[in-house]
């Protein structure tokens, strides 16, 4: 073999290593932990997109039916959601009937297009497409600076809904019904939770943060009316969009709370003072960076929504 043709040789092996290496990653199963029966969940860490974790940075999951599968939320990127359609084949050969999204956040929406091709009809509240059409431009920019050499293209596929929720819907698995509801604008103005009746489980997606610091980008007082809500229902477990895979309710909510009312105090009390949103900013809240990670990615940006919602009350 001749020097040149040794080169060649030697790039297609290198270029064929990388492309194995990229599809074992893809094709590695998020690891999901059974919160109940045919009820999986992968338990994200408190992180922001980075290449070291390719947006498996919000907990997702999928419950088993008789005659089917729905999966609850797919991750950041198309490589997130192919990892999470690998843990859904690891676990069941029953085919992806819906894949339903919590809100339009991109941690949440955008391994959708993992999901084209499988048959899957898309579900997601009413108001989930305007939102997520207003913002994937920028999603797929802030996705292009975090992910650097390891942006995908395929993260601008953005997948639109095929169902639209504007109050409840129940979804059949085969003797199991999953109930979605749409809520009141809150965390975001298109937030839905699904209920799986069987199990008692409630996936609640961001309107419940555990650990990982909330973060405010609907209504604040919008939220705390719908967390008073939320606390009347039952369920035997909810599943939070960060956090831990499980916990139980309605004591779930308590952290969130505290850091709430934490919250409103500071920012109330500042604007009593005369205190300008910049001030606010540097200091609501700021007794609670302790207790949440990523607080300081977060918190300042809280406190400017407060302030701006209470300002003129």
């Amino acid at each position: 073999m001749t020097g040149r043709a040794s080169r060649i040789a030697a790039a297609w092996l290198v270029a064929l290593a990388a492309l194995c290496a990229t599809e074992a990653r893809a094709a590695e199963p998020l690891p999901t932990t059974e919160v109940a029966p045919g009820v999986f969940v992968y338990q994200a860490p408190y992180a922001l997109l980075a290449p070291s974790n390719m947006g498996a940075i919000a907990n997702v999951g999928f419950v088993v039916g008789r005659d089917g599968v729905a999966v609850i939320d797919t991750g950041n990127t198309k490589e997130a959601g192919e990892r999470l359609l690998a843990s859904v084949k690891a676990r069941t050969d029953l085919p992806v009937r819906y894949v339903v999204n919590t809100h339009m956040h991109p941690d949440h929406a955008l391994g959708d297009a993992a999901f084209r091709g499988t048959g899957a009809q898309f579900v997601a509240h009413a108001k989930f497409k305007r939102a997520l059409d207003a913002r994937a431009q920028s999603y797929v920019d802030g996705a292009k600076r975090a992910l650097g050499e390891r942006f995908d293209e395929d993260l601008g596929d953005i997948v639109t809904p095929d169902v639209q929720v504007t109050d409840k819907l129940t979804l059949d698995l085969g003797g199991r019904s999953l109930e979605l509801e749409a809520w009141p604008t809150a965390h975001t103005d298109n937030d839905l939770t699904v209920f799986d009746q069987t199990s008692g489980t409630w996936f609640l997606g961001d309107l419940l943060f555990m650990g990982h610091l909330p973060s405010v980008d609907g209504s604040f007082e919008g939220w705390v009316r719908l967390m008073a809500r939320l606390r009347e229902q039952s369920a035997a477990r909810v599943v939070p969009g960060h956090g831990p895979a499980s916990a139980s309710w309605p004591d779930a909510l308590a952290p969130q709370q505290r850091y709430f009312d934490r919250l409103r105090k500071d920012v109330e009390t500042l604007l009593d003072a005369g205190a300008s949103l910049r001030e606010a900013s540097e200091k609501a809240g700021v007794s609670e960076r302790e207790a949440w990670a990523l607080f300081d990615e977060f918190n300042a940006r809280n406190a400017i929504a407060v302030y701006r919602e209470l300002e003129w009350r």
